[in-house]
């Protein structure tokens, strides 16, 4: 049966008992000590800049409206904070891209009960380094025209009040690309048919990604949920597009 639209807490709760169990959690450590190194430097280096940063990016006001500069500045140091997650967020997926798409096979494994791909090994999670980097490069291509749009934004005075919100909502989408593209990767499906896919469930995509989107923001906390995070995602696609081919395979009958 579909999911429902509001189902992204169910599949991220889902993903994060699965990549607990005994048999996964080998394949989530490397990824998890890979992220925590990267999350402890991003964070030293953000908490000696971010009061820059925000300074940067304020608009400069006349005198007689500095009172406004208390309302504006809790906005940029939101938006600030969304722009320092994503370089997280962006960066750790890269690097523990191999990882991801590894967990997301085994993790479908575990859900459908069988398991047709061969034992761990270096080579395997090698061979799939190329395939997966090329992958997180075509997102990037896909973010980056949008987040420059964004950044040239939040410097035009007036409209930038309204680049936080635009941030938050492309970030919501952005983390549904970003996790249920390792299975359907996996899957070997386009690039193009899996945005077209995710447009088709617009709404159960942005819960699953919304729901991402806020325990990442959450310091510690997001080092563990991006395994689970693949997890769930695994769970969203399994699901969805097990019903599908399910349906088509009734309607070729």
């Amino acid at each position: 049966m579909p999911a429902p639209v509001l189902s992204g807490p169910q599949y991220l709760r889902e993903g994060l008992k699965l990549v607990l169990s005994p048999g996964l959690r080998l394949f989530v450590l490397l990824p998890l000590l890979i992220n925590l190194v990267l999350f402890v430097g991003l964070i030293y280096f953000a908490g000696h800049q971010f009061s820059l940063w925000v300074d940067t990016l304020m608009p400069t006001l006349p005198n007689w409206l500095s009172f406004l500069n208390y309302v504006l500045w809790p906005l940029f140091v939101v938006l600030v904070a969304l722009m320092v997650f994503f370089t997280f967020t962006m960066l750790a997926n890269i690097i523990a891209a191999p990882f991801n798409g590894f967990l997301s096979e085994k993790v479908e494994a575990v859900v459908r009960g069988v398991d047709n791909s061969p034992p761990f090994s270096w080579g395997e999670l090698a061979a799939m380094v190329p395939r997966t980097l090329a992958r997180e490069m075509r997102k990037l291509g896909y973010f980056l025209p949008r987040a420059i749009a964004l950044l040239i934004l939040s410097f035009i005075p007036v409209l930038n009040l309204i680049a936080a919100p635009l941030w938050l909502l492309f970030g919501i989408w952005m983390m549904a690309i970003q996790y249920i593209d390792y299975p359907a990767d996996n899957h070997k499906l386009g690039w193009n048919e899996m945005l077209a896919w995710l447009r088709e469930k617009r709404w159960q995509s942005m819960s699953f990604g919304g729901i991402v989107y806020l325990v990442l923001l959450i310091p510690v906390v997001n080092i563990l949920m991006m395994p689970a995070a693949v997890a769930g995602a695994t769970l969203f696609w399994v699901r969805e597009r097990g019903d599908e081919a399910l349906a088509a395979a009734n309607r070729s009958r």
